[in-house]
């Protein structure tokens, strides 16, 4: 039961660790070192290119198993056309194209506008990049990092690391989201079996 040497532990031992182990990982340093020069307003790495990185060094995988892309958030009210964020989109594409994963890139400012065509349901106006990680279907994947203006790492886990550490996704009821946590949970099965994924 070694990779659940973390779970159970203090909030702060448990922060140390998992900032460690993410900017230990080269893909995820690579990734967050690129995405600070881009110069994004209110920028933060999020979710699984961070929780599967813990758990492939938890396990013994490889760096980048299990990943399908890194998503970056960002957050500019300025101008909420599509055609701005367009524009972003297509100038991160280029930032970082010798990443070896594809980024994904989206204005927080903007989910409002499509996410109800999308998913069938509303969405909350954000006002921030770190607030949407808070109605993510799993509690689990509510994690991001940035770099602070003083070059250190800054996490954002509205939920705690308890759950990243003990290989448990847990549902996250904020939103009615019950068929992306449960489809997020099978996958993550199929790639680390040590999961337990909570009943909705």
């Amino acid at each position: 039961m070694d990779h659940l040497r973390y779970s159970g532990l203090p909030f702060e031992a448990q922060r140390g660790a998992f900032l460690a182990i993410v900017s230990g990982d080269s893909l995820v340093r690579e990734a967050l070192v690129r995405a600070r020069t881009l110069e994004l307003p209110d920028w933060l790495v999020v979710s699984g290119v961070l929780y599967n990185s813990v758990w492939n060094h938890l396990t013994g995988k490889p760096s980048g198993y299990g990943i399908k892309d890194v998503d970056l958030f960002y957050f500019d009210d300025s101008d909420l056309s599509y055609e701005a964020e367009d524009d972003v989109i297509r100038q991160a594409a280029r930032h970082f194209e010798e990443l070896a994963l594809p980024v994904e890139v989206r204005n927080q400012a903007r989910v409002h506008l499509w996410y109800p065509q999308k998913f069938g349901q509303p969405c909350p106006r954000y006002t921030s990049s770190s607030e949407p990680i808070s109605h993510f279907a799993s509690k689990t994947h509510a994690v991001g990092v940035r770099f602070d203006a003083h070059g250190q790492l800054d996490l954002v886990a509205p939920f705690g690391l308890d759950d990243v550490f003990s290989f448990r996704i847990t549902p996250n009821r904020v939103m009615d989201n019950r068929r992306t946590h449960e489809a997020k949970g099978k996958r993550a099965r199929e790639c680390w079996p040590e999961i337990e994924v909570v009943p909705w």
